[in-house]
């Protein structure tokens, strides 16, 4: 299980670095800026997004030592509310830094996630509820949008559970999980968090 996420990163990686003028590699993906012959490793929690980085920190490439890690076991909390297709609400706190497609299968909130937060399918769609919290998110990246394009019940305020980072900012988030998904792969295919 784990030598197929290493090989998607890996993938990721080289597809970014061959389109060329890279020099660094960060949690929101490649920096273009003039080339230069080595890429640059951004010291930040985590190099990608990808939930296997969230899951396992000491896959990180970052240049934190040990001593950092420690002092950072405590980490801080946001107030996340899930609302389910029947409308029944579960608040959940979330660790700065996690995913909301992590924070929902850690918490047993039914939101698939089939491609396991690797940006191939739309069934982690979530729709944010408050349109000022929407605008507090990063704006969603190519990839993200071409898989909202498949995703079912599409909204202004559509966004991928995988893509969506808890931070400070987005502290009291309330996010509605659509009544159906779009899954091609396996239909019906419910992952189970590892």
């Amino acid at each position: 299980m784990l030598l197929p996420r290493l090989l998607r990163v890996g993938a990721f990686m080289v597809k970014e670095l061959s389109r060329g003028g890279c020099t660094s590699i960060s949690r929101t993906g490649c920096t273009r800026q003039h080339w230069r012959p080595f890429i640059e490793l951004q010291s930040v929690p985590r190099v990608f997004q990808g939930s296997i980085f969230q899951k396992y920190p000491h896959f990180s490439t970052t240049a934190e030592n040990d001593a950092s890690h420690g002092s950072n076991k405590q980490k801080d909390m946001i107030n996340v509310t899930f609302v389910d297709k029947d409308g029944e609400e579960k608040n959940i706190k979330v660790p700065v830094g996690m995913s909301m497609l992590e924070a929902a299968h850690e918490n047993d909130i039914e939101l698939e996630g089939a491609c396991e937060g690797s940006l191939a399918c739309s069934t982690c769609h979530v729709i944010v509820m408050d349109m000022d919290y929407y605008n507090k998110l990063e704006d969603p990246t190519d990839e993200e949008n071409d898989m909202l394009d498949l995703a079912f019940g599409l909204t202004e305020t559509s966004r991928l559970g995988c893509q969506i980072v808890a931070s400070p900012e987005l502290d009291g988030i309330r996010l509605a999980i659509p009544a159906a998904t779009r899954n091609f792969a396996v239909d019906g295919y419910v992952p189970k968090p590892h």
